[in-house]
């Protein structure tokens, strides 16, 4: 179901589990005021072929960079890269055009998906759903705002095995479930 008649499902699931994942279990501890102070720009993608996504991914750099009331945006991918190997060549080659557009250094990469795997862990370990997500999200970061707010917050270099503690302490069912429940509400 919408959360409301003009918010695409794939948004309102991302905006679910960014409040109840990310969020709520302080994934994330910048998150919760770009997401209150509505700064965070959705952008729900129909693009299904590498070429188009990654012209789409340029845009979306540049309408970030003219956009400084804006802090950082979410490519939502509906339908594509539901592979997680095809999702991480999408995310290598976004990254190659940060330095061929001239981004790099004004923008960093994050990247989630439904079937997120760190190399050398096993499919089903707890620690992976740190970065799953309900659909593949490409998140476009300003480095500026990333170094401001590391700068002021104690210990950054723990946010992540921080996190992987949490997720072990949770389980990977917790989180499986979390997952399963937002698609089913979207759906």
């Amino acid at each position: 179901m919408n959360e409301d008649n003009t918010t695409p499902i794939e948004v309102a699931a991302t905006k679910q589990w960014l409040d109840e994942i990310i969020i709520g279990l302080n994934f994330c501890p910048f998150a919760k005021k770009e997401f209150v102070n509505n700064t965070i720009h959705y952008l729900d993608s129909d693009k299904e072929q590498l070429k188009s996504a990654l012209h789409e991914f340029v845009e979306q750099c540049q309408y970030l960079q003219n956009h400084d009331e804006i802090e950082t945006t979410l490519i939502i991918y509906k339908n594509g890269f539901r592979h997680f190997e095809r999702y991480l060549d999408l995310v290598d080659y976004a990254n190659d055009l940060l330095v061929e557009s001239g981004f790099e250094g004004v923008f960093q990469l994050a990247s989630m998906h439904p079937e997120y795997c760190f190399d050398g862990v096993d499919y089903d370990d707890a620690s992976n759903f740190t970065n799953r997500s309900p659909y593949p999200i490409i998140h476009i970061i300003r480095e500026a705002s990333m170094a401001k707010v590391l700068s002021v917050y104690k210990e950054p270099e723990k946010i992540p095995d921080d996190n992987i503690a949490l997720a072990y302490a949770k389980g990977a069912n917790y989180f499986q479930q979390v997952l399963t429940r937002i698609h089913q509400q979207h759906s």
